[in-house]
């Protein structure tokens, strides 16, 4: 019998690698290397509590942000980018959006392994936009001239990316194409399932489950856009996730209230980036590239 669990435990981990190649679909640049590499969040009980090193103006004159020792994920460190990405005219500033991502990948990873899986797709997006970045500052450098003006920094924001992207004719309404377009729609999608997730961290009772809540905003945002194996794959990570209070640590505060200020603070700046990444991709009719 104990042979038997041990074997079905092996399958479901296998299925669930498995099933992880299909989370958020993309194609990547597989000549390119990682530019880092995340690591697992380990919390330390005797935690430090020390001040954020992130000025007023970018956490809105809040001084509730706490920085804790010992572990990967900072949410000062989160908001110092959010608010770095908020470009002028109500643009995007791309580089600063991915370091975002880059550190809400040390968030998902700090929920467990299992959600821990899933994130490499979310690495892989964001290597392929600055390959692509990349691809295009070193063409100019090899030709030794300046770029035509549709092409000069074209991926230096949401907007002139997207714009940039349609003029050439690498954007694709039809098919499914590697072009920075359709990647930052799938990690816009994805950044707005972590903002109703931590809403309704702020707002649910307490004895919903981290699982429950993540599963909730998953169907809401994610779900429609997954085929049944990945939604199944799914749900066998939101049922691994742990307790809220594991939550409370990576926030660095002790109780639900403590909690909900900060919450508010990290939502308020998400927000602000989804809905300005949201009207240029509206405005181009880009909000469902295959």
């Amino acid at each position: 019998m104990r042979t038997r669990r041990c074997v079905v435990t092996a399958v479901t981990l296998s299925l669930l690698l498995f099933l992880s190649s299909l989370w958020l679909p993309q194609e990547t640049v597989q000549s390119c290397e990682q530019s880092w590499r995340p690591c697992l969040s380990v919390f330390t009980p005797n935690r430090e509590v020390v001040r954020a090193a992130v000025t007023d103006d970018a956490l809105g004159g809040s001084d509730i942000i706490r920085e804790c020792a010992g572990q990967q994920f900072q949410v000062s460190r989160l908001l110092l980018h959010l608010s770095s990405a908020l470009g002028p005219a109500s643009d995007v500033l791309l580089e600063p959006y991915l370091l975002c991502w880059e550190e809400l990948i040390k968030f998902m990873e700090s929920l467990g392994p299992l959600v821990g899986f899933f994130t490499h797709k979310v690495e892989e997006k964001i290597t392929l936009i600055r390959q692509l970045a990349l691809e295009e500052s070193t063409t100019g450098d090899a030709q030794r001239v300046a770029p035509p003006p549709h092409r000069s920094h074209a991926y230096r924001s949401v907007r002139s990316m997207l714009e940039a992207e349609l003029q050439r004719g690498v954007v694709s309404f039809d098919s499914q194409t590697p072009s920075g377009s359709r990647t930052l729609l799938r990690l816009h999608r994805s950044l707005l399932w972590l903002q109703l997730l931590l809403e309704k961290l702020a707002t649910e009772r307490e004895e919903r489950s981290m699982g429950e809540l993540c599963r909730d905003a998953y169907l809401e945002v994610l779900a429609p856009h997954h085929p049944w194996l990945v939604q199944r794959a799914a749900e066998l990570v939101f049922h691994a996730m742990p307790d809220r209070k594991v939550f409370l640590q990576l926030v660095c505060v002790r109780t639900q209230e403590e909690a909900e200020p900060v919450i508010h603070v990290i939502v308020a700046a998400i927000q602000e980036i989804h809905r300005r990444t949201q009207t240029e991709l509206e405005i181009r009719n880009m909000l469902d590239l295959p």
